[in-house]
């Protein structure tokens, strides 16, 4: 890839901030990028040659010595930073006293530990019942057997743009890009897609409200009197915020909509949470914006800092399968959850006031390129879970993938890591800890990007 770099503030001196010190990638990225592509699956997807050694808060050294400031966080996932000492030392503690044991067979005090502390944060009253796996795909598979087995029912619904995870069942659950789900059929049966409120794509004409209003009335108003009866009807999964599918936040009246038809149908409310939960958005779970109480909440990402932990959490009455129904080897590990605990620990005391804080400045500047770039065609998210649209034009509002594409290149080989969403989207998910002085530097990157790939 050739190295164009946009000049960087003079500020990146400063701790904490990029330090790019060769071409890139760099000789020792080069090689290792040709050993991995002679030797690992050709499925995962690169955004650009990044290949990280270590990390500290919100910067990632590669192997060549390059320094990057992180606004991936590891795909949403390293909430209190990379290696934070608080984390790393009780994953150090606990390492040298127990790792493993298997907590479908035995006991580990620490799992009902991390079960009392997320009840107390649950966004639905209690008793509360949690289910421990390794990540959040298989958070929403345990969530999908259990609204089935509990409601006795088959059917689930779903929303186009989603994304749950890449298992079976999960990805009978996602519909973001054509890739994931290509060649795989068939599929979970009983899954219905239907319209998620993306109000700035597709819908024209309505406000977030009523548009909003509209996604959520459609499942009553056609898919029940059409093709799919209510009393079949298992769960509605959905996410508060859409992750893969751009960052696109819910409607609250969304949301308060889909609370009511479960309740008049018998129906599971499924929280999909894994991305936009665990403080992102600058509360515990980001349905919390809308006040609505779901039945089940997948968990993972962020919760753990980079350890891998999936969880389910579901109110007590619903999770009343008996044992057998399903289990996990490596869930509820004593390591992750030891990581959980101390992340919780940062998270409460620095990381929801500075999600919301940091993540509501960045809005608002961001906010103020809609009219600046023609480019720019919506800035949308919730606390440290922001994202910018980019468009052909603002009328036809066509995508504009191959420029999202550059600037996200064009930032990388500026010290800045981002990555899309979405059709046209760039995200913006740093550590929850980042400070104001990295958004900055990020944004002033970000939007030197924006009008180089403009021009």
């Amino acid at each position: 890839m050739p190295t164009e770099t946009i000049s960087r503030p003079a500020a990146a001196v400063k701790i904490g901030l990029p330090k790019i010190k060769t071409t890139l990638p760099g000789p020792n990225a080069k090689r290792i990028i040709a050993d991995d592509d002679r030797l690992i699956s050709p499925s995962y997807t690169r955004s650009y040659p990044l290949v990280a050694k270590r990390g500290r808060g919100a910067i990632i050294e590669d192997v060549d010595g390059n320094e990057f400031l992180d606004f991936s966080a590891g795909i949403a996932v390293t909430s209190t930073g990379h290696c934070h000492p608080e984390v790393v030392g009780a994953i150090q503690r606990q390492a040298a006293e127990l790792i493993h044991m298997s907590g479908t067979d035995f006991y580990y005090e620490s799992m009902t530990q991390l079960a009392e502390r997320l009840s107390r944060i649950a966004p639905m009253p209690g008793p509360h019942k949690f289910y421990f796996g390794n990540s959040g795909t298989e958070a929403v598979e345990c969530a999908l057997k259990l609204a089935r087995y509990h409601t006795k029912r088959q059917g689930v619904i779903a929303f186009y743009g989603a994304f749950h995870g890449r298992t079976m069942g999960s990805l009978s659950l996602t519909a973001s890009k054509p890739q994931q789900r290509r060649r795989f059929a068939p599929l979970v049966p009983g899954v219905t897609h239907v319209p998620y409120p993306y109000t700035y794509r597709f819908g024209e004409g309505k406000t977030e409200r009523e548009y909003g209003l509209a996604c959520a009335r459609f499942i009553e108003e056609r898919l029940f009197k059409t093709t799919v009866p209510p009393e079949d009807v298992a769960a509605i999964f959905v996410e508060p915020i859409q992750g893969e599918g751009g960052y696109v936040p819910a409607p609250p009246e969304f949301l308060r909509e889909l609370r009511r038809i479960c309740d008049e149908n018998g129906i599971m409310l499924v929280a999909d949470e894994v991305q936009s939960g665990a403080g992102r958005t600058g509360k515990w779970w980001a349905i919390e914006h809308a006040g609505v109480e779901p039945d089940i909440v997948c968990i993972a990402k962020g919760i753990a800092s980079g350890m891998p932990l999936g969880i389910t959490m579901s109110r007590a009455s619903v999770m009343d399968w008996v044992p057998g129904s399903h289990a996990s080897t490596f869930g509820g590990n004593p390591v992750a959850i030891a990581a959980a605990l101390a992340s919780m620990d940062v998270i409460e005391r620095d990381g929801l006031r500075n999600a919301a804080t940091v993540g509501e400045k960045l809005k608002q500047r961001m906010s103020s390129w809609v009219p600046k770039y023609p480019m720019v065609g919506d800035v949308r998210g919730k606390g440290l879970m922001l994202a910018v649209e980019m468009v052909k034009d603002k009328q036809s509002k066509a995508p504009a993938a191959k420029v999202r594409d550059r600037i996200v290149e064009l930032a990388f080989e500026s010290g800045v890591l981002l990555l899309g969403c979405g059709e046209t989207s760039i995200r913006l998910s740093p550590p929850l800890l980042v400070t104001q002085e990295q958004g900055d530097y990020a944004l002033d990157v970000l939007e030197k990007c924006i009008e180089t790939a403009s021009e």
